[in-house]
């Protein structure tokens, strides 16, 4: 039977993985002619991304090598790799990988095409032992098109004459072509008739099929090693279909890799000339970290949906992870891309965070806020809400406003965006349906921080909108809420306050109590029946490196007693030393991380050290005005990032365990890079640069640490219903709907009426006369909704202490 008409065996393969998360390198080009961008670990392809940054389309690309009947070498599993950037600052790298056993060595060097849509690989293969003709030389390549590697169809075949291997899903296509001419071709499906099967038990490619129809397909192909005397280009194309995909490859192949590296580099060198020099202290023949970060997250923006940036080209132990378990991190995190944004801010970006301003203008949702994550397009990936994700983009407008990134026709531009988050948050806030850490509700330091920062710039923005009403209201709703900080999150006579001798510390998460003993939000969303400024016992609390954001954001001073007793408890319970300094975890009781036993994280484990803390910490060190530490912690940070200067989301921090690849003080199997993590160390280096922390609001420092503001009022509404005022504060009662107060100070003896006022914010509020919150006196209250004609139903109290 001739070859053209062999179908593979083995429908539909095994179930499809993905693969490591521990990249070495990712890159894209600069420019706007080329959709791909591609990762690399292990000495080889990792996935690789077409037409948008959040789809991955090719699960990896490696070689395998074989000499006669006795010997058989996987790139990716049998050969020592070493990673280097071709330029600085330009995500282009050069590979070396040694066979393990010294027979052999293959240098390539990898990029993106900056005209078209492909991937380029320039390879030599050098015989260290015998001759070259002694070896065989096959690639393999795992089609994922679409994010998904079910479904996949591929099958050998030609562009116009140029024999390609092809695979198509769901109207995107790949062809891999090669300047070198190919031997034996063949297309199979995973774990069954692929190349690697094959390979594996014959030692050269005896199976010709050529498709593999709708399953989790591989392709393989022979390299003719002789005919460039062990130098080859390969080029991966992409397309709607796979005769646009095959011209991108055969086009690519025309132009050549010099070409390409050219046109490549220059694009990116010209961007990092623009930046501010903030490596000026960074010595030759060193890694330059500041230009790492830089390349890391503007390499992490789409270019079909400007401003998209995403929170990591890398899926967490992906290789143990299938199509319905992407992980989230090559989605559009608010959170994530606004502190991206604010790193590139600090390295000069101010084009790019123009940019990242208009993806979120255009991803808001109608009511205010915006996904807790989302594909590119703005389709909502996972539906939480967190509050945080409201307030920092607000926060992103005011910083670029003060770095002189935006025109006044910008401000105009981004103020409904602005007032539509300023508006979510009062309606909603302070309470956050989840805390940036993805977990239970509650008040969380960072977020309750974040917000407060938020309504004072968005106030600051209204004035410069000739909104004096709106301002003055999201003026008042900020200081009510930072005058409750303490009560909402700092314990006391607990057991850790005992065993640490300290006075009380803030806690991570704390639920609010309502009428009926659960805590209630506008969603109602029940959380646990828990209160730690109750509890005595230290198994109620959770405590984070979070309580550090209440001086980032600028409501604390770094040298507060209550923050410090606060670092006591943080650094007993969460500090992990390492020989290259100290590093953080999460909170206690975190489980986002491997097993004891090193097994991958499978929706519980053991949480792990994070390298961005050790980076907010350095930010909390300047901020004391201890620089030399500061700078100390700079190089733990950069001392975390794997031997390509690359961050990871998380570092191993037990006994080594080899054959998982865990190493104590290494990454470990989560995101790496995370990008928020290089964002923070740009916004570091820039905060040494300038000896200020160069994200710290100067609104809240001026009114809380400066004016020392504190609110006359206290706050009732139906999402946070305080049982008790304190004498001497006035009573201000807020709706989301237009009503009238009926109320009575002395047990409906007497009753009077109050008609709200409109804020013009979706919140409508009346302030009780102060007359008649005497102390010990007991205020009982309805309300009575004009639009809806009728009565609440039910009546309130509140003490006054």
């Amino acid at each position: 039977m001739e070859a053209s008409t062999h179908n593979a065996p083995g429908w539909p393969g095994i179930p499809a993985r993905w693969t490591s998360s521990a990249k070495s390198g990712v890159g894209a080009s600069f420019g706007t002619h080329s959709r791909v961008w591609f990762t690399l670990s292990h000495g080889i392809f990792n996935e690789i991304y077409y037409p948008r940054i959040d789809q991955a389309c090719a699960r990896d690309m490696g070689l395998i090598i074989t000499a006669g009947n006795d010997f058989l070498a996987e790139e990716k599993r049998d050969t020592q790799s070493r990673v280097h950037w071709l330029s600085e600052g330009v995500p282009a790298f050069g590979l070396v990988n040694t066979c393990h056993q010294g027979r052999f060595r293959i240098e390539k060097q990898i990029l993106t095409d900056p005209r078209r849509d492909a991937v380029l690989q320039q390879t030599r293969f050098s015989a260290t032992q015998g001759q070259l003709a002694d070896y065989r030389l096959h690639v393999l390549l795992a089609p994922h098109l679409g994010n998904q590697g079910a479904g996949n169809t591929a099958w050998i075949g030609d562009y116009k004459g140029v024999p390609m291997l092809f695979a198509e899903r769901d109207g995107l296509a790949l062809a891999l072509a090669c300047s070198a001419p190919w031997g034996k071709r063949s297309a199979g499906f995973v774990g069954f008739s692929d190349g690697w099967q094959d390979l594996l038990a014959n030692h050269q490619l005896t199976w010709d099929y050529t498709r593999a129809e709708n399953g989790n397909v591989a392709l393989a192909a022979e390299i003719d090693l002789t005919a460039g005397q062990g130098e080859f280009l390969l080029a991966l194309g992409f397309g709607r279909n796979s005769a646009e995909a095959g011209n991108r490859a055969r086009a690519a192949l025309q132009d050549g890799f010099p070409s390409a590296q050219k046109g490549y580099s220059d694009e990116w060198r010209i961007w990092q000339k623009q930046l501010l020099p903030l490596d000026a202290e960074h010595q030759e023949g060193q890694q330059n970290f500041y230009r790492v970060s830089t390349a890391v997250v503007r390499s992490h923006e789409s270019l079909n949906f400007p401003g998209g940036l995403i929170a990591s080209l890398s899926i967490p132990w992906g290789f143990d992870k299938g199509d319905n378990d992407l992980g989230g991190y090559h989605l559009a995190w608010p959170r994530d891309l606004v502190e991206s944004a604010g790193g590139l801010l600090a390295a000069g970006g101010k084009q790019e965070v123009r940019r990242v301003l208009g993806f979120l203008q255009a991803t808001q949702e109608a009511d205010g806020h915006w996904a807790q994550n989302m594909w590119l397009d703005g389709s909502p990936y996972w539906h939480g809400v967190q509050m945080d994700e409201t307030a920092l983009p607000v926060l992103l407008v005011d910083l670029a406003r003060r770095e002189k990134a935006l025109t006044k026709a910008d401000l105009t531009r981004f103020w409904p965006m602005v007032l539509a988050a300023a508006t979510y948050l009062v309606r909603n806030g302070p309470v956050s349906q989840q805390d940036r850490w993805e977990e239970d509700p509650g008040y969380s330091p960072f977020t309750v921080a974040a917000e407060i920062a938020a309504l004072l710039a968005a106030a600051e923005l209204a004035d410069l909108q000739q909104e004096s009403g709106i301002a003055n209201y999201l003026c008042e709703t900020a200081d009510s809420w930072y005058t409750a900080i303490d009560r909402w999150m700092y314990v006391s006579g607990t057991d850790w306050c005992q065993k640490y001798q300290v006075a009380g510390y803030y806690v991570r998460i704390a639920p609010v109590e309502d009428d009926d003993g659960l805590t209630r939000f506008q969603t109602s969303i029940p959380v646990k029946n828990v209160a730690p400024e109750q509890a005595a016992s230290p198994a109620c609390h959770l405590v984070s490196p979070d309580a550090l954001a209440l001086v980032r954001f600028g409501l604390r001073a770094a040298d507060d007693p209550r923050i410090l007793d606060t670092l006591k408890v943080v650094d007993a319970l969460l500090k992990t030393e390492t020989s290259q300094g100290p590093v953080w975890h999460r909170y206690n009781g975190d489980g986002y991380g491997e097993h004891a036993d090193g097994s991958p994280f499978d929706g519980t484990g053991i949480g792990r050290a994070w390298p961005l803390l050790t980076g907010e910490r350095a930010h909390f060190e300047l901020a004391a005005g201890r620089v030399a530490e500061a700078k100390r912690l700079r190089g733990t940070l950069e001392s975390f990032a794997g031997a390509e200067g690359l961050l990871p989301e998380q570092i191993w921090d037990a006994a080594d365990i080899p054959e998982r690849e865990l190493f104590f003080g290494r990454p470990s199997g989560s995101a790496m890079p995370l990008v928020w993590a290089h964002a923070e160390h740009l916004k570091l280096l820039r905060s040494l640069h300038d000896g200020r922390v160069f994200d710290l609001p100067p609104q809240t420092v001026q009114r809380y640490l400066v004016d020392k503001t504190e609110s006359p009022c206290m706050f009732w509404r139906f999402n946070h219903k305080i049982r008790s005022l304190a004498a001497g504060k006035s009573l201000r009662i807020e709706t989301l709907f237009p009503s009238v107060i009926h109320w009575s100070d002395d047990s409906w003896q007497s009753r009077q009426d109050c008609p709200t006022l409109d804020t013009g914010l979706g919140v409508h509020f009346v302030d009780l006369p102060q007359a008649a919150l005497k102390s010990g006196t007991t205020l009982v209250f309805t309300f009575y909704w004009s639009e809806a004609n009728r009565w609440e139903g039910s009546d309130f109290s509140l003490n006054v202490e």
